[in-house]
């Protein structure tokens, strides 16, 4: 075997050493909780908002608007059921997309089968949702509009400034959330530039642990707690905070901060370097999307199956996915709500890339496709 290309980091990334150590001190010195008052629990207390700082800064915001979750998903699913509760009495419809991580486009569904109304927008063939298509959703008794920032299985870069200008321009109350998970880090941002009330970060996509994230919420709304139990998070996300995760959390959003914009430029070089590789070499690919992010790219080998051919790459160290990694099986919502050819979705594959992504690996992968190609057709 040649050597290992891993192009899945919209799935996970690896944890950078900063990140790893931050955690490993959390477990093996600074192991207390932080809610307690002798002086290892101040110790771990201290590690805490140290973590959230650094989160906080590299989003552009307050610490105090930082509060840690496990994840995106939950991040996700707190905002669309609080949201929705907090603007219980004003309105019971939300504004999402069609292509939606199913953290959100899920949760709006078990919302919507328990009376909630919900419009999904669906996108353009370039995969972004269009500022005028959401206008033309909204209505009075609009609650909580949820449009994600990057779409995950695309690299589509929605415009959520757009859409919040048109909120107020409208008069509308409504609650703005997005979810920001593949866009933290890689395209440049602000919850406050963006106009948003409910942000959603993850850990694991900026080379930190798993099993954290973040939901920046804006100053002054007073969202819900979606847990109840004890007073952590400022009452509002209660439990034990999760130190070893939210350590590297922090570490890596510091290190992620420092690096960025270089890195993004890092994954955009690379992203066309591959796309320039993959045309010259199959003429017949095509690039799906509009190719926004610098991390994502989307393709497809029309007639080919994308689960085929990702097992003739993972034979040869290239790891790719097929759609998101949190769908099996299944052909991809987001492809399908692009209204893609058949044989465009089930001979897509998605490339995702770091920081660590380089050219040769970029031409390891397209030599390992043509092979795969080649073999497939039997030629």
């Amino acid at each position: 075997m040649g050597m290992t290309v891993y192009f899945d980091n919209a799935a996970t990334t690896r944890v950078c050493p900063e990140a790893a150590a931050a955690a490993l001190d959390a477990m093996t010195e600074r192991y207390g909780n932080p809610s307690s008052a002798h002086g290892p629990g101040r110790a771990a207390a201290a590690l805490l908002e140290d973590a959230r700082e650094s989160v906080a800064a590299a989003l552009g915001a307050e610490p105090g608007e930082v509060r840690f979750t496990s994840g995106g998903t939950e991040g996700d699913n707190w905002a669309v059921t609080s949201a929705l509760r907090l603007m219980r009495g004003r309105g019971n419809h939300i504004v999402t997309t069609a292509v939606e991580h199913d953290a959100v486009r899920k949760t709006v569904q078990k919302l919507a089968e328990s009376g909630a109304e919900a419009t999904f927008v669906r996108p353009g063939p370039d995969g972004r949702v269009s500022v005028s298509d959401v206008a033309a959703a909204v209505r009075e008794d609009t609650a909580l509009v949820s449009v994600m920032l990057v779409n995950n299985e695309t690299g589509a870069v929605n415009d959520i400034r757009g859409i919040s200008e048109m909120l107020r321009a409208r008069g509308s109350r409504a609650v703005l959330h997005t979810d920001a998970v593949q866009g933290f880090l890689k395209v440049p941002f602000t919850p406050r530039a963006l106009g948003a009330d409910l942000v959603t970060v993850s850990s694991h996509k900026i080379h930190g642990p798993k099993g954290a994230g973040a939901l920046w919420i804006r100053s002054g709304l007073r969202l819900p707690p979606m847990l109840t139990g004890g007073g952590q998070e400022g009452g509002l996300r209660p439990g034990t905070e999760a130190m070893p995760a939210l350590a590297g959390f922090g570490a890596a959003a510091k290190v992620g901060k420092a690096l960025f914009p270089g890195s993004a430029q890092t994954m955009r070089l690379v992203r066309a370097r591959t796309a320039e590789l993959v045309k010259d070499a199959l003429p017949q690919a095509v690039i799906i999307g509009a190719g926004d992010a610098p991390h994502i790219l989307s393709l497809s080998l029309p007639g080919y199956r994308s689960e085929v051919l990702m097992s003739f790459l993972d034979a040869q160290g290239v790891c790719v996915s097929r759609s998101s990694a949190c769908r099996k099986g299944a052909r991809s919502h987001v492809l399908e709500a692009m209204n893609l050819p058949g044989e465009v979705i089930d001979g897509a594959i998605r490339l995702s890339f770091s920081r660590y992504s380089t050219a040769e690996e970029a031409e390891y992968f397209v030599k390992a496709l043509l092979q795969a190609a080649a073999r497939l057709a039997g030629k």
